[in-house]
């Protein structure tokens, strides 16, 4: 079983960006770091740009960053492998047999983006649950079904550490550092980068539906987007389909093939999103997050809560609290 990694312990962070990687998970992921030592609140955090051969390695916005190789004598503690939309044409033999070392001397791997693919091909998220960008979850999943991916935005599973794209490594860093710096340290961090929540490990990525369905649904996009405008006051299922141009027959039967939910269900559960989100990111009194996420009483509100999430609206917003 391997070791779960100490995040307290982590100071110095590599990071293997690999040809046509993502910019902008890259730098949100070093920016929490270079923000850390910036404002003092640790000082012994630093981190290396590593590769294969040492040299130039391209991001797919076309900018270059200068790399180094490993120095065997100063290892990272952890190495985090940043992909992009190209990841399986870059990711070599090389790169495979060079993170197998890694691991083998007791270097904790990570990845951004869909560097999830390059831990995967070498085998070192084998019996691990782990997470990438949702554009390419699905064929990962395929492709490697030993390896179990998460809907998550980061998942943190003993000695291996994956984080979604775009601007998820922000979050995933920050919390990486909150267990060293704790959380006013951290909420100083963020309020830098002008960063009202921090998102935990729990938060889902927020998969646009049109992603999940492809092309042919269009019938049952519209009802959702009809939903998601309509949270305050929430339709019937009857005023759903009339506009629509559907039957309450037909709703039923695609929202149960394609989504897996009734109507119904669908909807609540996207109204409870909704109040969890102002919960954690907002200030506003339960009763009136309730009435805007179409709740008419609190009693009625915290039921619901409670029996999606197990948890109480009022202990949900404590937990956020320093």
């Amino acid at each position: 079983m391997p070791a779960t990694t100490d995040l307290c312990a982590l100071t110095h962070f590599g990071f293997a960006p690999l040809d046509g990687f993502s910019m902008i998970a890259f730098t949100n992921a070093i920016e929490v770091l270079r923000m850390a030592v910036y404002l003092g609140a640790e000082p012994r955090y630093r981190w290396s740009v590593l590769s294969v051969d040492g040299l130039e390695v391209a991001a797919s916005n076309g900018l270059s960053i200068p790399s180094q190789r490993v120095d065997p004598d100063d290892l990272p503690d952890i190495v985090f492998v940043c992909g992009g939309i190209e990841v399986e044409a870059a990711t070599g033999a090389d790169t495979l047999a060079w993170l197998r070392a890694l691991a083998a001397r007791g270097v904790a791997l990570g990845s951004l983006c869909t560097g999830a693919h390059a831990l995967a091909a070498a085998g070192l998220l084998d019996g691990y649950r782990c997470t990438s960008h949702w554009e390419n979850a699905a064929a990962l999943a395929k492709s490697f079904p030993q390896v179990t991916f998460a809907p998550e935005l980061f998942v943190i599973d003993r000695d291996r550490v994956t984080c979604s794209g775009g601007i998820a490594p922000l979050d995933m860093m920050l919390n990486v550092v909150a267990a060293r710096l704790g959380s006013a340290a951290v909420a100083s961090i963020a309020s830098q980068f002008i960063h009202e929540h921090v998102r935990e490990q729990d938060h889902l990525q927020a998969v646009p539906l049109a992603a999940r369905l492809g092309d042919a649904q269009p019938a049952l996009r519209d009802v959702v987007q009809l939903m998601e405008a309509n949270v305050a006051e929430p339709l019937a299922l009857g005023d759903l389909a009339a506009l629509t141009g559907s039957s309450p027959r037909q709703l039923q039967r695609m929202f149960k093939q394609h989504l897996g939910v009734s109507p119904l269900r669908y909807y609540l559960e996207l109204r409870l999103r909704r109040t969890r989100a102002l919960l954690r990111q907002t200030d506003l009194p339960l009763a009136q997050i309730g009435a805007d996420c179409g709740f008419r009483s609190v009693a009625r509100f915290s039921k619901a809560y409670r029996d999606m999430f197990r948890i109480a609206p009022g202990a949900e917003r404590r937990l956020r609290q320093p």
